[in-house]
């Protein structure tokens, strides 16, 4: 949800997936794509929703290219799997594949160790959200970046980003990246029901958003309720504490732009948090596990937007 402080189309044919498999398999340096359940390849197809062969596709696609770019710097997947006309809403770099080509070269020449150890995916229709933990150098804390890609016709077509740098502690005493809730799974649990996460999750962030409403806490959040936010402490009650202090504090505070990505009991939500019309602000991303019908553990990642912008299109 808010952050304590605050500053802080369809698959594009069998010839494309079986590329797209073929070198998940034999690509020398390639890591696996994510595990699906056999439910995931059948469910939803028709509306190519989560869960579907389509979104599954995306999945596999996306992660695929990441690791190659970011794990391994073969620059190669560029060409073949990022759009001519590729729209990019990082701040600093410019639209199409050539800043981007340039970019991940210079990371590899600049950190030849560098690592995006990928934590969890989520795949929603032709969005796939993947929360990484980057590090340029072995030993240093890095950052935690949560990137969201749209997929059409086989090609990775635009692409968001939210990057912070990992403190050397925490409030909670939790890192930013693990699940402590039961099951201890990073990634989505293929046996939730997704629209249900998706309405617990926004049903709790519209009541806090735009209603300023703390009785939703009591509502919508339970269990131990663990916390990834650095600067928040776990449970309920100091999540009730925290954003009454908010509301208090910044009563013009904005939450708008969303753009959710869901799958199973994750839910993420994108957005721009403004504590008044004159503030540039901020770019968030609030993810929350749902289980049982309550949120019981939250991720966020959050970095202040820029006054310039090498590319046209905002972070948004």
């Amino acid at each position: 949800m808010i952050m304590w402080s605050p500053r802080r189309g369809k698959i594009a044919s069998i010839v494309v997936a079986a590329a797209v498999t073929s070198m998940l398999a034999t690509a020398p340096e390639a890591s696996a794509a994510p595990a699906e359940s056999a439910a995931d390849s059948t469910t939803e197809d028709a509306a190519h929703g989560v869960g579907s062969r389509h979104t599954v596709f995306n999945k596999a696609l996306v992660t695929f290219v990441y690791d190659q770019l970011f794990n391994h710097g073969n620059l190669s997947v560029i060409d073949t799997f990022i759009s001519a006309d590729y729209i990019q809403h990082n701040p600093n770099l410019a639209d199409g594949r050539e800043p981007l080509r340039q970019f991940v070269a210079s990371v590899h020449a600049n950190f030849p160790q560098n690592r995006n150890a990928i934590v969890r995916v989520l795949g929603d229709g032709d969005l796939v959200l993947i929360h990484s933990h980057a590090t340029r150098v072995p030993g240093t804390k890095g950052q935690s970046i949560i990137d969201v890609f749209r997929v059409a016709d086989g090609k990775i077509v635009e692409h968001w980003d939210v990057l912070q740098a990992v403190p050397d502690s925490t409030v909670s005493g939790n890192d930013m990246f693990t699940t402590l809730s039961d099951p201890q799974i990073d990634g989505p649990d293929p046996l939730a029901h997704t629209a249900r996460s998706k309405q617990t999750a926004l049903g709790y962030f519209s009541r806090m958003s735009d209603d300023h409403d703390l009785t939703a806490i009591d509502q919508y959040l339970g269990g131990a309720y663990y916390q990834h936010d650095p600067n928040l402490p776990n449970g309920i009650a100091a999540a009730k504490a925290a954003y009454a202090f908010i509301f208090a504090t910044y009563p013009g505070f904005t939450a708008t732009s969303l753009k959710v990505v869901a799958e199973g009991d994750l839910v993420a939500v994108r957005y721009h948090y403004k504590t008044s019309p004159e503030d540039r602000g901020q770019a968030i991303v609030d993810m929350f596990r749902v289980r049982n019908g309550k949120i019981v553990e939250h991720w966020d990642v959050a970095q202040d937007i820029p006054a310039t912008s090498a590319n046209d299109n905002t972070m948004f």
